[in-house]
């Protein structure tokens, strides 16, 4: 059982640390950051939650999954929906690579474009990398997540 301490501090600091985590995702290609820190945030938040409210309100409260009981740890549903978190990741992430390949590149060859007359931002650089980092988020989220529900739930 947590204190209400415990609970209000998760309550103020998740939002925060899951902003950082978005922030630094889309900044990684150009500053340091990326995939893999935005999702170690993100997982860290779900974590904050956890040890605040337990692994039942993380699964059925934030993330919308249904808790069965008497399954086993592995077949569980949540721990199959973060392995096909894993696996989307994955394949955003090699996909990324490989799509440098359908323009005679070689594997993983970044490019960039800037758009303009972008309201508030004037002009904004999409580069090529951050879908690679989406991926790794992906990864990174899907894999903590995996680890944190099994050994939670044990």
């Amino acid at each position: 059982m947590t204190t209400t301490i415990m609970k209000t501090t998760a309550r103020i600091v998740v939002p925060i640390v899951l902003v950082v985590a978005v922030s630094l995702l889309l900044q990684g290609h150009n500053l340091p950051g990326g995939g893999f820190i935005g999702g170690v945030l993100t997982t860290a938040a779900f974590a904050l939650i956890y040890v605040a409210y337990g692994l039942d309100y993380l699964e059925i409260g934030v993330l919308g999954r249904e808790v069965e009981s008497g399954a086993g740890i592995f077949e569980h549903r949540s721990v199959t929906a973060y392995k096909r978190t894993f696996v989307f990741g994955l394949a955003v992430a090699v996909g990324s690579g490989l799509a440098a390949l359908a323009f005679d590149e070689p594997f993983l060859t970044q490019t960039y474009t800037i758009v303009e007359h972008v309201p508030i931002y004037h002009e904004i650089e999409l580069a090529s990398a951050l879908v690679f980092d989406v991926g790794v988020y992906f990864v990174v989220v899907g894999g903590l997540l995996t680890i944190l529900s099994v050994v939670g739930g044990e």
